[in-house]
């Protein structure tokens, strides 16, 4: 039974479920084809695989929540932007990350422990810090769009200066790999194409 007039012959509800439901498939195709092609990209220029995990593949499987709440802030629906960015992080954190260990035990980089974890642990800290005035303003924006640019090109400095053997073996793998599976060319539509499909998706379901 519908709960609002027609619209286009198809009931209000059944169309905003179908509208959702194209919308959420759209986001996950969109970020998967994002990563892919990036990734690809990111390798073939040089880029360790660490690197890559920790910057291309994280913004690329965020960037459903980013054009989320991108949209969200553009209609004034501040709450589900930002409950979007922190409830994505916790469900990351707690359940995939918990999950993944549970089917296979995962061997964690030094790095990780020593640098990246107190980095997550600072920002989302600083998150609070900013929020506490009930506001998050563009000062703040500023604020923590810069840390992130800075923490980026950190990383890719010190990818180059990579002297463990084991990564440089890694490396070599999905550099090979990935030099015979795509041409550039390919990689870049791949990150064209999820990057629309991400917008429209964003545009259609918040």
């Amino acid at each position: 039974m519908s709960l609002g007039p027609p619209t286009n012959g198809i009931p209000m509800t059944l169309e905003t479920i179908l509208y959702l439901l194209l919308g959420l498939a759209l986001l996950i195709g969109g970020a998967e084809f994002l990563v892919r092609g990036a990734s690809r990209i990111a390798v073939a220029a040089g880029i360790s695989p660490l690197v890559v995990g920790l910057t291309v593949v994280a913004f690329g499987t965020s960037s459903p929540e980013f054009a989320v709440s991108v949209m969200a802030s553009f209609k004034g629906e501040a709450d589900l932007a930002l409950g979007n960015v922190v409830g994505s992080n916790i469900f990351n954190v707690l359940v995939i990350l918990g999950i993944a260990s549970v089917v296979v035990p995962l061997t964690v980089a030094q790095q990780l422990i020593r640098f990246d974890v107190p980095v997550m642990i600072g920002v989302s800290i600083a998150t609070f810090l900013l929020g506490i005035d009930g506001v998050i303003g563009r000062l703040d924006g500023v604020l923590l769009f810069s840390g992130a640019v800075t923490y980026t090109v950190f990383l890719i400095w010190q990818s180059r200066r990579e002297s463990n053997p084991q990564v440089k073996e890694e490396y070599d793998i999905h550099v090979s790999r990935a030099a015979g599976r795509r041409k550039l060319l390919t990689d870049i539509g791949l990150v064209i194409l999820g990057l629309v499909a991400l917008v429209w998706a964003a545009t259609n379901t918040v």
